[in-house]
């Protein structure tokens, strides 16, 4: 869009061809740099008054496509790695927030000073459905960086979303299907990228790795026109959205009083046309040519993180397999493969089955507990380990033995306390030996005398045990011998369950001991 002339309010970017070259000299090869001076010229602007609101919005278009590139930059380089540098991390995630919000404030106060006539605001009319459809794909984006940090979701998010899209109905604009952004994949509506933002908001996504995270939230652009809102309650609409409150979308319950600020929502055809998605990357063992998910990505996680949505997008959501009970008690813990070992491996000198501790590990707060696990409180002053998925030894403050459980989900409150929801996969872990048993399959990468540990102390219905095997280990065509206290026992592997970043979490069927 060409700049032009307006009202001359004292500000470096009143001149149109000053404002072209400030722009131009945005740092080209430094991201970080280029959209911290992005997010300087949004706030500058956006709190300079004089200028005429259509040139006022023309400045934020020139900004938001100067940051295009940088801010793509900056979010593949936070998901590039499992575990960066706490203090990098830190400044990638508050360069990227920062930008949206400085953005979606800028979109916003269009849409407020047009609403308030002023100057400009009449040539502004036309442009209103874009300016409104990228205000709230920010407020989507603040949605997915809040997320990826696991942290609260700030109301005013929602109170935005609520007021933007009020303001699209009440002008006829909600429907209206306009180049939100110029590119491929750039049309759309309000209603759509309202729909967007609140589904988002209700598949769950803070039981999800940050890149499984950025999966969702592209699948969930991707169906964003599927999605369905009506007035009133229908069966396509799971989920009810107050436009008056700043509260997220919630499942709709019975007797819900009826109001004109209710719409009721949900994800209408995307869930089937989920579904089939889902089918056809099994099947073709790849991602329909029409289907942009902003990267390439291993299937068998596209596969989970769509399963994942699919659930949360249906008629019965997961829920809760036990009650959690308020508790109030410490649970140490220690991270990882190799620091589980050492707890459990016996003293050489100590012939006793009380396998105890020698590493003190980390003291968690337990504040719930059920039969499948437990909600913890996070001390800040460790723990850049924490992510969905990691492994863990526990062990309750009176319990004599060690047991496994996996990270499943994180949250932080109002005060930035880490909260996560931990799955108990044993109440007891046993050290023990396993080799290659039988013909030793070309492919077997497990040597004899491997170190592993047996989460089962006796074997199931179907006469299986589980084991935690070092990542990469797991062999579905090669039996094992298994070691474990002196005695020998042939194991048949029957399926992976898990996989992580420093295990496997394998069922083995006990075929004869020794």
């Amino acid at each position: 869009m060409a700049l032009f002339g307006g009202a001359k309010p004292d500000h470096p970017m009143a001149d149109p061809k000053q404002a072209r070259a400030l722009i131009a000299e945005f740092p080209v090869s430094d991201a970080a740099k280029a959209l911290e001076e992005v997010t300087f010229w949004l706030d500058s602007v956006s709190r300079t008054e004089g200028f005429k609101l259509d040139y006022r919005y023309q400045l934020y278009d020139a900004l938001d496509q100067a940051a295009k590139n940088h801010q793509r930059k900056l979010s593949q380089d936070y998901l590039a790695t499992d575990r960066q540098e706490k203090f990098r991390e830190s400044k990638l995630w508050n360069t990227i927030f920062e930008f949206w919000k400085a953005l979606g404030h800028g979109y916003t106060q269009c849409i407020e000073q047009f609403q308030a006539g002023a100057s400009g605001a009449g040539a502004l009319k036309k442009d209103l459905p874009t300016i409104a459809g990228r205000a709230l794909r920010t407020l989507t984006l603040q949605l997915k960086w809040s997320g990826l940090r696991y942290g609260p979701i700030d109301d005013r998010l929602w109170g935005e979303i609520g007021r933007i899209f009020l303001f699209a109905e009440s002008k006829r604009l909600a429907t209206t299907e306009v180049e939100i952004y110029p590119g491929a994949h750039g049309q759309g509506s309000v209603q759509q990228e309202f729909l967007k933002a609140l589904m988002l908001g209700v598949s769950s996504t803070d039981g999800l790795t940050p890149m499984e995270q950025e999966i969702a939230e592209r699948t969930v652009a991707h169906f964003g026109k599927h999605f369905e809102m009506h007035a009133q309650p229908g069966t396509a609409c799971n989920y009810y959205f107050d436009l008056s409150m700043r509260r997220p979308a919630t499942r709709v319950m019975k007797n819900l009083d009826a109001s004109p600020m209710i719409r009721y929502l949900g994800a209408g055809k995307a869930l089937p046309a989920l579904r089939q998605l889902v089918d056809d990357i099994k099947n073709k063992q790849a991602v329909p040519a029409d289907v942009n998910l902003g990267g390439s990505y291993d299937l068998k996680l596209l596969e989970s993180v769509m399963s994942h949505l699919a659930m949360y997008w249906s008629d019965k959501p997961p829920a809760r397999n036990s009650e959690r009970r308020k508790i109030a008690t410490r649970l140490t813990v220690v991270h990882g493969m190799s620091e589980m070992f050492r707890c459990i491996r016996p003293v050489e000198e100590d012939l006793s089955l009380d396998f105890q501790a020698k590493n003190a590990g980390e003291s968690w707060i337990v504040e719930n507990i059920s039969e499948g696990g437990f909600g913890a409180i996070v001390p800040q002053v460790k723990g850049d380990w924490i992510k969905v998925g990691s492994l863990l030894g526990v062990q309750g403050e009176t319990s004599k033995y060690w047991g496994a459980g996996i990270i499943r989900r994180i949250t932080r409150d109002e005060y930035q306390q880490r909260r996560v929801g931990i799955q108990l996969i044993s109440n007891a872990m046993i050290p023990v030996v396993l080799s290659p048993a039988a013909s030793v399959s070309s492919i077997n990468v497990l040597r004899d005398g491997e170190s592993a540990i047996l989460l089962s102390t006796t074997p199931d219905k179907n006469g299986d045990i589980a084991l935690l095997l070092n990542v990469g280990t797991y062999e579905q065509s090669q039996p094992l011998e298994m070691n474990v206290r002196g005695k020998h026992y042939y194991l048949m592997p029957r399926k992976l369950v898990e996989g992580g970043n420093d295990f496997d979490w394998g069922k083995f069927k006990v075929m004869k001991n020794e």
